[in-house]
Protein backbone atom coordinates (compact mmCIF):
# COMPACT_ATOMS: atom_id res chain seq x y z
CA UNK A 1 0.00 0.00 0.00
CA UNK A 2 3.06 2.52 0.75
CA UNK A 3 4.05 2.09 -2.93
CA UNK A 4 0.55 3.60 -4.04
CA UNK A 5 0.82 6.51 -1.54
CA UNK A 6 4.21 7.18 -2.74
CA UNK A 7 3.18 7.19 -6.38
CA UNK A 8 0.37 9.23 -5.37
CA UNK A 9 2.77 11.80 -3.79
CA UNK A 10 5.32 11.76 -6.67
CA UNK A 11 2.37 12.34 -9.48
CA UNK A 12 1.37 15.74 -6.98
CA UNK A 13 4.42 17.15 -6.86
CA UNK A 14 5.49 16.77 -10.54
CA UNK A 15 1.48 17.99 -11.34
CA UNK A 16 2.40 21.00 -8.81
CA UNK A 17 5.83 21.82 -10.25
CA UNK A 18 4.31 21.53 -14.08
CA UNK A 19 1.02 23.41 -14.31
CA UNK A 20 1.46 27.20 -14.88
CA UNK A 21 -0.07 28.49 -11.25
CA UNK A 22 -0.08 32.80 -11.45
CA UNK A 23 -0.22 32.74 -8.32
CA UNK A 24 3.08 31.18 -7.64
CA UNK A 25 6.09 33.60 -8.25
CA UNK A 26 10.04 33.25 -8.55
CA UNK A 27 12.43 33.30 -5.74
CA UNK A 28 14.98 35.43 -6.51
CA UNK A 29 18.91 34.78 -5.72
CA UNK A 30 18.04 37.24 -2.46
CA UNK A 31 15.42 35.20 -0.76
CA UNK A 32 17.90 31.68 -0.70
CA UNK A 33 20.25 31.88 2.22
CA UNK A 34 23.99 30.99 1.56
CA UNK A 35 24.35 27.56 2.86
CA UNK A 36 26.75 24.63 1.82
CA UNK A 37 24.37 23.28 -0.99
CA UNK A 38 25.87 19.38 -0.30
CA UNK A 39 24.53 19.61 2.99
CA UNK A 40 21.06 22.31 2.41
CA UNK A 41 19.88 21.54 -0.54
CA UNK A 42 18.00 24.83 -2.75
CA UNK A 43 14.75 23.41 -2.82
CA UNK A 44 14.64 19.33 -2.82
CA UNK A 45 11.01 19.63 -3.64
CA UNK A 46 11.68 21.63 -7.18
CA UNK A 47 13.58 18.35 -8.08
CA UNK A 48 10.74 16.54 -8.70
CA UNK A 49 12.12 13.08 -7.61
CA UNK A 50 12.23 11.58 -4.41
CA UNK A 51 14.69 11.84 -1.54
CA UNK A 52 17.16 8.47 -1.32
CA UNK A 53 15.22 7.28 1.71
CA UNK A 54 11.88 7.38 -0.61
CA UNK A 55 13.98 5.42 -3.46
CA UNK A 56 15.16 2.93 -0.88
CA UNK A 57 11.40 2.20 0.14
CA UNK A 58 10.36 2.14 -3.65
CA UNK A 59 13.33 -0.63 -4.25
CA UNK A 60 12.10 -2.46 -1.87
CA UNK A 61 8.58 -2.19 -2.21
CA UNK A 62 9.17 -3.70 -6.39
CA UNK A 63 12.18 -6.18 -4.51
CA UNK A 64 8.74 -7.50 -2.62
CA UNK A 65 6.51 -7.36 -5.58
CA UNK A 66 8.67 -9.24 -7.67
CA UNK A 67 9.50 -11.79 -5.20
CA UNK A 68 5.64 -12.41 -4.59
CA UNK A 69 5.16 -12.80 -8.26
CA UNK A 70 8.29 -14.90 -8.92
CA UNK A 71 7.16 -17.39 -5.73
CA UNK A 72 10.85 -17.07 -4.52
CA UNK A 73 10.34 -18.80 -1.42
CA UNK A 74 9.11 -21.56 -3.24
CA UNK A 75 11.44 -21.38 -6.70
CA UNK A 76 14.73 -21.20 -4.49
CA UNK A 77 15.07 -24.24 -3.47
CA UNK A 78 14.82 -25.59 -6.52
CA UNK A 79 17.07 -23.23 -8.81
CA UNK A 80 19.66 -21.64 -5.92
CA UNK A 81 19.55 -18.74 -4.13
CA UNK A 82 22.30 -17.14 -6.38
CA UNK A 83 21.01 -17.72 -9.41
CA UNK A 84 17.32 -16.72 -8.37
CA UNK A 85 18.56 -13.24 -6.55
CA UNK A 86 20.95 -12.72 -9.73
CA UNK A 87 17.70 -12.64 -11.85
CA UNK A 88 15.44 -10.74 -9.70
CA UNK A 89 17.70 -8.28 -9.28
CA UNK A 90 17.92 -7.92 -12.51
CA UNK A 91 14.59 -7.75 -13.22
CA UNK A 92 14.69 -4.74 -10.73
CA UNK A 93 17.05 -2.74 -12.51
CA UNK A 94 14.87 -2.71 -15.09
CA UNK A 95 11.58 -1.95 -13.35
CA UNK A 96 13.37 0.86 -11.95
CA UNK A 97 15.27 2.26 -15.08
CA UNK A 98 14.99 5.90 -15.76
CA UNK A 99 15.66 5.50 -19.25
CA UNK A 100 12.99 6.68 -21.50
CA UNK A 101 13.43 3.67 -23.56
CA UNK A 102 14.92 -0.04 -22.97
CA UNK A 103 16.87 -1.70 -26.11
CA UNK A 104 15.55 -5.52 -25.71
CA UNK A 105 17.48 -7.64 -28.29
CA UNK A 106 18.44 -4.69 -30.54
CA UNK A 107 15.05 -2.95 -30.09
CA UNK A 108 14.23 -0.23 -27.90
CA UNK A 109 11.10 -0.38 -26.33
CA UNK A 110 9.39 2.36 -24.08
CA UNK A 111 10.50 2.14 -20.45
CA UNK A 112 6.48 1.28 -19.15
CA UNK A 113 6.17 -1.32 -21.46
CA UNK A 114 9.26 -3.33 -20.86
CA UNK A 115 8.16 -2.60 -16.82
CA UNK A 116 4.74 -3.58 -17.12
CA UNK A 117 5.78 -6.64 -19.10
CA UNK A 118 8.83 -7.66 -16.10
CA UNK A 119 6.01 -6.68 -13.32
CA UNK A 120 3.74 -9.62 -15.16
CA UNK A 121 6.70 -12.35 -14.88
CA UNK A 122 6.11 -15.32 -12.82
CA UNK A 123 7.32 -18.31 -11.38
CA UNK A 124 6.29 -20.55 -14.47
CA UNK A 125 7.89 -17.62 -16.53
CA UNK A 126 11.02 -17.73 -15.00
CA UNK A 127 11.25 -21.51 -14.71
CA UNK A 128 10.95 -21.40 -18.93
CA UNK A 129 13.53 -19.26 -18.84
CA UNK A 130 15.82 -20.87 -16.83
CA UNK A 131 15.02 -24.28 -18.59
CA UNK A 132 15.63 -22.18 -22.16
CA UNK A 133 19.32 -21.14 -20.70
CA UNK A 134 19.69 -24.82 -19.34
CA UNK A 135 19.26 -26.43 -23.02
CA UNK A 136 22.08 -23.52 -24.49
CA UNK A 137 24.68 -24.74 -25.79
CA UNK A 138 25.78 -21.91 -27.81
CA UNK A 139 28.12 -18.76 -26.78
CA UNK A 140 26.66 -16.16 -24.86
CA UNK A 141 28.84 -13.18 -25.22
CA UNK A 142 26.24 -10.37 -23.66
CA UNK A 143 24.48 -12.71 -20.61
CA UNK A 144 22.78 -9.42 -19.31
CA UNK A 145 21.35 -8.42 -22.45
CA UNK A 146 20.80 -12.37 -22.82
CA UNK A 147 18.81 -12.97 -19.99
CA UNK A 148 16.56 -9.12 -20.56
CA UNK A 149 15.55 -10.36 -23.96
CA UNK A 150 14.34 -14.13 -22.29
CA UNK A 151 12.50 -12.44 -19.40
CA UNK A 152 11.04 -9.83 -21.85
CA UNK A 153 9.60 -12.11 -24.53
CA UNK A 154 8.92 -15.06 -22.01
CA UNK A 155 4.80 -14.28 -21.34
CA UNK A 156 4.73 -14.51 -25.22
CA UNK A 157 6.85 -16.72 -26.13
CA UNK A 158 6.63 -19.43 -23.25
CA UNK A 159 3.33 -21.26 -24.43
CA UNK A 160 4.63 -21.68 -27.76
CA UNK A 161 7.41 -23.52 -26.69
CA UNK A 162 5.65 -25.02 -24.65
CA UNK A 163 3.03 -26.58 -27.40
CA UNK A 164 5.59 -27.16 -30.24
CA UNK A 165 8.07 -29.61 -27.31
CA UNK A 166 4.97 -31.33 -27.05
CA UNK A 167 4.40 -31.40 -30.48
CA UNK A 168 7.86 -32.67 -31.29
CA UNK A 169 7.07 -35.19 -28.10
CA UNK A 170 4.09 -36.82 -29.49
CA UNK A 171 4.55 -36.97 -33.12
CA UNK A 172 8.07 -35.95 -33.82
CA UNK A 173 11.14 -38.42 -34.70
Amino acid sequence: MALFSHFYLVCAIFIFQTSPNPLRTKKSKTDISRTHQSIYPAEPEAAGRPDRMDRIELTDAYREIIKENIEYDCMVSRYGKERLDETMELMLEVVLSKRPYIRIAGDDFPREVVKGRFLKINSGHLEYVFDCIDKNTTKVGNIKAYLMAALYNAPATMDSYYRAEVNHDLYGC
